[in-house]
């Protein structure tokens, strides 16, 4: 059975099990305090053009997602995100349970939009009842977004300009950051340091075993940010294994060359469901690809692969996600793309 149903199938990239083979004996100082650690923050810090930024390595993303935002809010504030914002849809209540509400804003086409978030700031200042409500705090997305799609430059220039406005912290998840940049016509890791106040560049979907590595920008969310970590279970006492994944994916530009790989192969993905007749749920430029299939056609896909049913449409149909990613074989790819080109023949779409 082939494996087509998210990006984390794998263990890791073969360069990056080699570093930490090649790392395991030596003897280092624990909770981040490691020359990899060090080598590694120094390779992100040079990529995001960013020399004051800090950088810490967490196992996974929710657990980096309710630390930063548990860390940014105060008591009495709430984060602002799209109704399909993984901090609202996929974490189990997370967030809330570190005692901050989650208030939402519609997804459109997966993202947020500037003018939803200061129509949400507004209703709040204006609200002569405002003592009794949730403050809004920050503002979390996602680059990608949970459907694939990603924010062009100038979206991502008005959610800064009215987090600006409102004083929000501005947070930006990138579990699938490698996909994002490498289908971005606009947007380069430079640019997000630049307008996030923290985001995550994320090793989990991106060739690491389990790994990602949080940057904080803002000076102001630097401070007792490692007390942060251990009051929510996240300070590592071996980040030196962050600190060797990300010295691998770093030092000689592979995360770019994961991300343009796994991108590529998505194309050719998309492009064969076209092909086939089939439509495309959304547009997706990244490694997540959603297509409309009918019974028909799921059930043959069913017998050979594995994929995510992600819902139906009005009329019945099947809503399903084809991922690529870093570990995608040539012959798995191959043999995907010629059993794509059945279903031409298999019901109607």
């Amino acid at each position: 059975m082939r494996q087509f149903q998210c990006d984390y199938i794998a263990g890791c990239h073969p360069n990056v099990l080699q570093a930490l083979i090649d790392t395991n004996l030596e003897e280092v100082p624990g909770y981040g305090e490691d020359r990899f650690c060090t080598q590694a923050g120094d390779l992100i810090r040079r990529a995001c053009r960013c020399d004051t930024a800090s950088v810490h390595f967490f196992a996974g993303g929710t657990q980096a997602n309710l630390t930063v935002i548990s860390s940014i809010l105060r008591p009495h504030q709430g984060v602002i995100s799209a109704t399909s914002g993984h901090v609202q849809a996929h974490e189990t209540g997370a967030i809330e349970a570190t005692g901050h509400k989650v208030l939402t804003v519609p997804a459109v086409d997966g993202k947020v939009l500037a003018e939803d978030v200061d129509a949400l700031c507004r209703s709040y200042w204006d609200n002569d009842e405002k003592i009794l409500l949730v403050q809004p705090g920050m503002l979390y997305i996602s680059f990608p977004t949970e459907t694939g799609t990603i924010y062009s430059l100038s979206e991502l220039q008005a959610l800064r300009e009215v987090c600006d406005r409102y004083q929000l912290g501005f947070y930006i998840d990138g579990a699938r950051l490698a996909y994002g940049l490498a289908a971005s016509p606009d947007v380069a890791l430079p640019d997000i340091a630049r307008l996030a106040d923290v985001f995550y560049i994320g090793g989990t979907k991106c060739g690491t075993l389990d790994c990602e590595a949080l940057v904080i920008v803002n000076p102001l969310y630097q401070r007792d940010f490692t007390a942060m970590m251990r009051l929510r279970g996240a300070l590592l006492s071996k980040a030196r294994l962050g600190g060797v994944q990300f010295v691998a994916l770093f030092e000689n530009g592979l995360y770019e060359q994961i991300g343009r790989q796994a991108v590529q192969d998505a194309m050719a993905i998309r492009a064969a469901f076209l092909d086939a007749g089939l439509s495309m749920y959304g547009s997706s430029p990244t490694n997540q690809q959603f297509v409309i299939m009918s019974d028909e056609q799921l059930a043959f896909m069913n017998t050979k692969y594995r994929s995510e049913h992600c819902g139906k449409t009005t009329d019945g149909k099947h809503i399903v996600r084809f991922c690529s990613a870093w570990s995608t074989t040539r012959e798995a790819l191959a043999e995907l793309l010629a059993d794509i080109a059945q279903l031409k023949n298999l019901g109607s779409n």
